[in-house]
């Protein structure tokens, strides 16, 4: 009768062989995340914000609106370079040199595609402008939030009315 061999017993004191398991490989520290980008500060009034110019436009199928008058009281001619940048649903528009949109060629202003869907802009939907030549500024308000202002205003009123009689 042949008996199975077993293998040999492992004894404590054996070690692991280093070609059977590699010393790993220096890797490089990984560079840190980007920080996000906080948004732009509201630049400093040049004079009193008493003097602000509105308009209405409707922005076209490519997201630039019409506002040459505004443009004009900005002193911001085609080719300004331009920062957009949303906070509160509303759009700020500020002259910065190193801004990624321009003046358009007939006083056309670009509203990117993401900020106005980030601010509930629909397609072909109006859009209160405001020009803040003071700060060089111009905040594009979308009509929802008009509307909505203007609701709770007419609201107080009527409240003030009724408690007037």
């Amino acid at each position: 009768m042949t008996t199975a061999r077993q293998p040999p017993r492992r004894t404590l004191d054996e070690q692991l062989i280093g070609a059977v398991i590699p010393t790993p490989l220096p890797r490089p520290a990984q560079p840190p995340a980007p920080m996000p980008q906080l948004p732009a500060a509201l630049p400093a009034a040049r004079e009193p914000v008493d003097d602000i110019v509105f308009d209405v436009a409707r922005p076209d199928a490519d997201g630039r609106v019409a506002a040459g008058a505004l443009l004009r009281a900005l002193r911001w001619p085609s080719g300004h370079r331009l920062h957009v940048n949303v906070t509160d649903r509303l759009l700020l528009v500020t002259a910065r040199p190193d801004g990624r949109h321009t003046v358009g060629a007939r006083g056309a202003l670009p509203l990117p595609v993401a900020a106005q869907q980030m601010c509930g802009i629909g397609p072909h939907q109006v859009v209160l402008l405001a020009a803040v030549p003071a700060r060089d500024l111009l905040v594009v308000h979308p009509s929802n939030t008009i509307t909505r202002l203007l609701s709770n205003l007419h609201a107080a009123v009527l409240r003030g009315a009724s408690h007037a009689h």
